[in-house]
């Protein structure tokens, strides 16, 4: 007990004598200017640091550029300094504060990474190469930039130099993909095709079983008019590796290309039935079979694959995309539709097929609510695209959202600006129906105006702008010419015939009117509400009430009627 306490006061004295003489040694007044300074640096440093991970670059410069003021030999500060000229895309002023930073401490590889990185902005690429060949000379350490350091090297061609770092990048990494490719390259471009092939061969040897590294061989082959090689080659490897799929591909397109056709075919077949073989692959193979020219023997070889594709490949956007081409090739337009629109499903971001089903799905009896998804599809994965706008706007149109109509319609004229005048004039043309419908009329037919102007034989446009201002009891003689000349190129069509009819019963011309609307109903097979009413009308005029009010009656139960139908029944007369 006596022994420990004894030796607990000798501690406490022994540490208490250390203590008291530190206490007693005392800084001169230069010392502790010094520590200050390096004080106030530090602070200054730390805040401009901080500023600099922030962004903003003005204040740190200043907290930075008061610590170098105070400690101009830390070359940590003039390192962070030119990182702010760096930034801000000055490389100029950042170089002389990197340069003095790998001067102060020439150990530090970051410093000298840095000027590196200050050359290559500064377009002298071999003054960055001397940089990096000095730090992956030196050591084991940043033998990483090698891969850099050849870049450089190849970039300015110098070829025998990248040769060397990149062989010295693969004592260090061993045999790797990029370095090889890299090699192989240089290689290529000094016409030493052997040595390019030997490369290849290596990386083979290198990674057993890999596919990619036979193509990447095979490719190069090819490319130098070595088919019989590259046969030879991909055969081996088949031989070892039976169940690869790619390799089985590259022997269609290689035996293909010599004329065997028959070996070809074989091939192809035994990589399609495998499931373990890309499908963008085989979309990409059958596309370029249905791209060859038709013979009954290319039939037969796709209509395997596609039973082939539609067993393994349910799923998959490529394959219903290429399916769905052969189809609109075969001009069997709903089917190809019904598959662009599987692909559609699983990757909407297809601007070719997405405008396919869209212009496929037009025309007579369409399903235009089913039709908008595609265009609302369109607008949402191609926003800057004018013809999925105009799309989507014209569709809108037709179902009669005429306020989602305008704004579609107006962004794709504004998106158009004027370079398809075939676009802007339809969408003239529906955005003049839209404006009408949404009361706007001044404006609708200015819109119409504007379409003429570009097409004036537009039927659609000439037809609705006449039946607009028939409705208007404005510019008769206007919409009388129009509607004429609608009716003149297409004498059996009910809705312009009906057009005409209206134009010239508001105009007071009875007789001919009343000839016009009974040649629109007699070829129409089920006359629209429309029509029954507007001849009821005519007939009313010509004095033949009895007759007017049974087509009126006729017209009652159809949703096209007009509001003032009910009331000429019930009072048996004709109401505006």
């Amino acid at each position: 007990m006596h022994i420990h306490r004894l030796l607990l006061v000798l501690a406490l004295l022994f540490s208490g004598s250390i203590a008291q003489g530190q206490v007693q040694k005392k800084l001169s007044k230069k010392e502790r200017k010094i520590q200050e300074q390096e004080a106030l640096a530090d602070r200054n440093f730390i805040e401009g640091t901080k500023q600099l991970a922030l962004g903003e670059f003005e204040k740190a410069f200043v907290y930075l550029q008061r610590a170098l003021e105070l400690n101009p030999d830390e070359p940590a500060i003039h390192y962070k300094i030119a990182e702010i000229y760096t930034r801000a895309n000055d490389p100029e002023k950042a170089l002389p504060y990197a340069k003095e930073a790998v001067r102060l401490d020439s150990e530090n590889k970051y410093y000298a990474l840095m000027v590196a990185e200050i050359y290559n902005n500064l377009q002298q690429p071999l003054r960055a190469a001397e940089i990096l060949d000095q730090l992956t000379a030196d050591g084991e350490s940043n033998q990483q930039y090698n891969l850099d350091l050849a870049s450089i090297y190849l970039q300015a061609g110098e070829f025998d130099k990248a040769l060397v770092v990149l062989d010295r990048a693969e004592r260090y990494f061993g045999v790797m993909e990029p370095i090889t490719q890299q090699k192989q390259r240089i290689y290529l471009r000094k016409n030493q095709l052997d040595q390019a092939i030997e490369e290849g061969e290596r990386l083979i040897e290198a990674r057993p079983g890999n596919p990619q590294f036979v193509l990447g061989l095979v490719e190069i082959l090819f490319n130098n008019n070595r088919l019989d090689q590259a046969i030879e080659l991909v055969n081996e490897e088949i031989e070892k590796y039976p169940n690869q799929p790619e390799l089985q591909m590259a022997a269609y397109t290689l035996l293909k290309s010599k004329g065997d056709t028959d070996k070809s075919t074989e091939y192809l077949f035994s990589a399609f039935a495998s499931p373990d073989l890309d499908p963008d692959s085989k979309a990409r193979a059958f596309a370029g079979i249905l791209n060859e020219i038709s013979t009954p023997e290319r039939e037969r070889i796709l209509d395997s694959l596609t039973v082939l594709m539609r067993a393994d490949e349910a799923n998959n956007a490529a394959i219903y995309e290429t399916l769905g081409d052969r189809e609109s090739k075969e001009k069997r337009i709903p089917e190809s539709v019904a598959l662009y629109k599987k692909s559609l499903d699983l990757n909407p971001s297809n601007p070719r097929i997405l405008e396919q089903v869209i212009l496929n799905s037009f025309g007579e009896n369409a399903d235009l609510q089913g039709l908008e998804k595609y265009t609302i599809m369109g607008v949402d994965e191609f926003p800057e695209s004018p013809q999925f706008w105009f799309y989507d706007g014209v569709v809108k149109s037709a179902l009669q959202k005429d306020s989602s109509a305008v704004k579609s319609l107006q962004k794709a004229i504004d998106l158009n600006s004027g370079q398809n005048d075939q676009l802007d004039q339809v969408a003239f043309g529906s955005l003049g129906s839209s404006l009408y419908n949404l009361g706007q009329k001044d404006s609708s037919f200015v819109y119409f105006d504007k379409a003429l102007q570009i097409n004036p034989n537009d039927e659609q446009v000439l037809n609705n702008y006449a039946y607009f201002l028939s409705l208007e009891k404005r510019n008769l003689e206007k919409a009388k010419e129009m509607a004429a000349k609608v009716v003149k190129r297409f004498p059996e069509n009910g809705t312009f015939l009906d057009t005409y009819a209206w134009v010239l019963f508001q105009l007071g011309e009875y007789e001919d009117a009343y000839l016009y609307m009974e040649k629109a109903l007699q070829s129409e097979t089920e006359p629209s509400g429309v029509l029954l009413e507007h001849f009821g009308d005519i007939l009313y005029h010509l004095g033949k009430k009895s007759e007017a009010i049974s087509y009126w009656e006729k017209a009652a139960d159809s949703p096209e009627a007009s509001e003032k139908l009910p009331m000429k029944i019930r009072d048996r007369k004709y109401y505006e």
